[in-house]
């Protein structure tokens, strides 16, 4: 649950409508059903080296036991970077610009004093905050679902039938250039947004030290968490590109509030008076549950560092119940960065913030995918086979490579139209390439720090985990038969 509420926040409810603006319905559909391919793999990947190694901080931990200690280092404080970007506090203020046009200083004001007020209880308060949040984020999905349907149809005031007029209107649009090379640079421009929709996807091993029987858990959790996201994800976005044309100018609004979103913008021009009003309050929930989701990440992230004597030992001091307040101090301490929406466009502070988010997103999943191709060399070079592990699918040495190789493209291309002539902006490159330099400079630092070695395949220690598989064998889950088979839903 925490990780389909964590997937689907502002990408889909907000900036899915520069992503329809640009490239028109048909390039919008291609584009998250690619990104839904590769992270799907990429999480196929990830759950056969979690269901291998379960353990806290997954990616971190793989890193370090399976390539270098330096990288585990860098993707840590990856982590901790990409959790002090206020990308959805940003994202609030532009949300409840709906409504007013007092100053965005003023929620974001309310928006941190609350996230803040609400970490430092306990863990227990903030689960039961996420739980009505998830409620309301599950509720507003399936009813944007039904309602774009029956917009669609001809259901909505104005009775009107769209059916698939905007598809036959105008499938892919042009950007730049004309032609077939337009509508492949538009399309490629929008990547980075659709990238932006699907971060959090691979959340649930960072738990596999919390939950009964971790291997077989996390395994199909893994698998289970990307078919609903994926499945979901697309019908929304099929929805959404059937009920607004792609050359309706409020997409494209400079106000960079939400009377650009998408689905606002589709129910009002249907002729629903009330709806917009209600949609936008449940997309505000999700915008402080991500923002809330961050907080609680970095803060322990920061501990998990401090515990391997990897960051200051001052981020190990908690509160009596166990929060800690250090950690929860250093990044409520950047969350005024938000405040750079009072001084420019709310819209292009929330696109800096996206893709920053975006390229620190596919750091991550090229180490996963990196992760799972030295386990193969490694239990080539050792005499293991596939067989021999807990949980596997056939095709996962395929999906390390294919999804890595393609987050590797995705990253470098990430702001590929700054090298046009004429279309060069320093805060669009950085946004898009500061991540790589960051990356190599942790890794470098920690490795003349520390000396560390990266790891060559005979000796990467994989005796102890399969030992460690073979003496605490799981139990196989029961074979789901008559009404059980509809707990596949949340089960």
């Amino acid at each position: 649950m925490l990780a389909l509420v964590g997937v689907f926040g502002t990408g889909i409810f907000l900036s899915s409508g520069g992503v329809l603006y640009t490239t028109g319905p048909a390039g919008m559909f291609i584009a998250y059903l690619i990104m839904a391919l590769i992270t799907g793999l990429n999480q196929i990947a990830l759950a056969e080296v979690a269901s291998l190694m379960p353990a806290t901080s997954a990616t971190v931990r793989h890193l370090e036991h399976f390539v270098d200690e330096a990288f585990g280092f860098a993707y840590g404080w990856i982590s901790v970077w990409g959790n002090i970007m206020p990308g959805e506090i940003s994202a609030a203020a532009v949300i409840v610009s709906y409504w007013t046009d007092l100053s965005p200083a003023i929620w974001i004001s309310i928006i941190i004093v609350i996230i803040v007020a609400c970490n430092s209880y306990s863990v227990r308060f903030y689960g039961e905050v996420e739980f009505a949040f998830a409620m309301i984020k599950i509720s507003l999905l399936v009813g944007l679902i039904l309602v774009s349907l029956v917009i669609t149809c001809g259901g909505g005031p104005d009775h009107t039938t769209i059916g698939f007029r905007y598809w036959r209107e105008q499938a892919f649009k042009e950007y730049i250039f004309t032609g077939n090379k337009g509508k492949f640079v538009a399309f490629w421009k929008t990547i980075s947004g659709v990238v932006y929709s699907y971060g959090g996807l691979n959340f649930a091993p960072s738990l596999a030290a919390e939950v009964k029987f971790p291997r077989r858990t996390i395994f199909r959790a893994c698998k289970r968490v990307f078919f609903r996201i994926s499945i979901l994800m697309l019908v929304t976005v099929l929805m959404l590109t059937l009920i607004v044309s792609a050359n309706d100018p409020k997409l494209a609004s400079s106000a960079g509030n939400a009377k650009s979103s998408p689905f606002v913008i589709a129910i009002t021009n249907s002729g629903i008076k009330v709806l917009p009003s209600i949609i936008n309050a449940a997309v505000l929930t999700s915008a402080f549950s991500a923002a809330n989701l961050s907080i609680v990440s970095g803060s322990r992230v920061l501990f998990a560092l401090a515990v391997k004597h990897q960051a200051p030992r001052a981020f190990l001091k908690t509160t009596k119940r166990g929060v800690p307040w250090v950690g929860l101090l250093f990044v409520t301490f950047f969350m005024p960065l938000a405040y750079m929406n009072v001084s420019t466009t709310a819209a292009n502070v929330f696109n800096w913030f996206q893709n920053l988010t975006s390229a620190n997103l596919l750091v991550g999943w090229i180490f996963q995918s990196l992760n799972h191709i030295s386990l193969m060399r490694a239990m080539k070079a050792q005499g293991y086979s596939r067989s021999e592990l807990p949980h596997s699918v056939w095709f996962a040495p395929f999906a390390a490579w294919f999804s890595g190789i393609w987050c590797v493209i995705f990253l470098l291309t990430g702001g590929f139209v700054n090298f046009i002539k004429g279309h060069f902006l320093i805060s669009s490159f950085f946004s898009a390439y500061f991540i790589i330099p960051l990356t190599a400079g942790l890794y470098l630092f920690w490795k003349f720090f520390k000396g560390t070695r990266y790891l060559r395949p005979e000796e990467v220690d994989l005796a102890s985990l399969f030992e460690d598989v073979k003496r605490n064998p799981e139990p196989p889950y029961e074979k789901i038969r008559g009404w059980k088979i509809f707990t596949l839903i949340w089960s």
